[in-house]
């Protein structure tokens, strides 16, 4: 393989982890955001006189699940997974899908959305709509309840419970949207060891300081790598000029 071809995937490489990297730093404050980590494998080179050769192939970024930081809000849609576990919400296909945001909101007609607008579902598998409220809470089991519009302050009823799920993270993919998955489509079960933290919100769990730091140095290695290409391209041509003089 082509020497020149073999710096050329090191620096593309970089790039794509340059990418990954920039793609955090903008969700440091994004609500239960999980960071991308860029994956790359060196692939022997196989044929005569290569043995030594090896060149980069890129792969399908893993993901960090480690938890975000918990910032107490006091407001009462706000909710933060606390431990292993995610919100089950409606994804754009239509199908199950899982998140960290727990900071929801009431669309114009009552049904219960995260912040980037995805419906929220029950353990009925439908999203969640509530009536008129003077008053709601949601309890660490994900329950919700409140008081009417028009009852009694101390007529509390319950009105739905939130999904939650503990699906293993070896199974579970990322989608563009920052959402997550099966990835065999199945939904997952409802898991009630999982508790939420009301009037509380997860951070990202991107260190803005290491992910500036990781871009400083990939632009190092992206130079090493162009320039490594402008040494083999140099010396190419002093060859031919010297096969030519001969």
């Amino acid at each position: 393989m082509d020497t020149l071809y073999i710096a050329m995937s090191g620096a593309n490489a970089i790039l794509q982890k340059q990418t990954v990297t920039a793609n955090n730093l903008a969700n440091a404050n994004t609500t239960g955001y999980r960071a991308d980590e860029a994956q790359f494998s060196a692939l022997p080179v196989y044929g005569q006189g290569l043995p030594t050769r090896a060149y980069t192939a890129t792969e399908t970024p893993s993901v960090n699940f480690q938890s975000g930081p918990v910032v107490r809000t006091g407001r009462p849609l706000d909710v933060a997974v606390n431990g292993q576990g995610w919100l089950t919400v409606q994804g754009p296909d239509g199908k199950e899908a899982y998140t960290r945001d727990g900071n929801l909101q009431l669309n114009g007609q009552g049904i219960l959305m995260t912040a980037t607008g995805h419906p929220v579902l029950g353990v009925n598998g439908s999203p969640i709509s509530l009536p008129p409220m003077q008053s709601l809470v949601i309890g660490s089991d994900g329950v919700i309840s409140g008081v009417p519009v028009g009852s009694q302050p101390n007529a509390v009823v319950t009105i739905n419970q939130i999904k939650l799920v503990n699906p293993s993270e070896k199974g579970l993919q990322k989608n563009p949207d920052g959402l997550f998955q099966n990835s065999d489509g199945k939904p997952a079960a409802e898991d009630g060891n999982v508790v939420l933290e009301p009037g509380a919100l997860e951070g990202s769990n991107v260190n803005p300081v290491n992910a500036m730091i990781q871009m400083l140095e990939d632009t190092r290695q992206f130079d090493m790598q162009t320039k490594l290409m402008q040494t083999i391209s140099q010396d190419r041509q002093s060859a031919n000029q010297l096969l030519v003089l001969s």
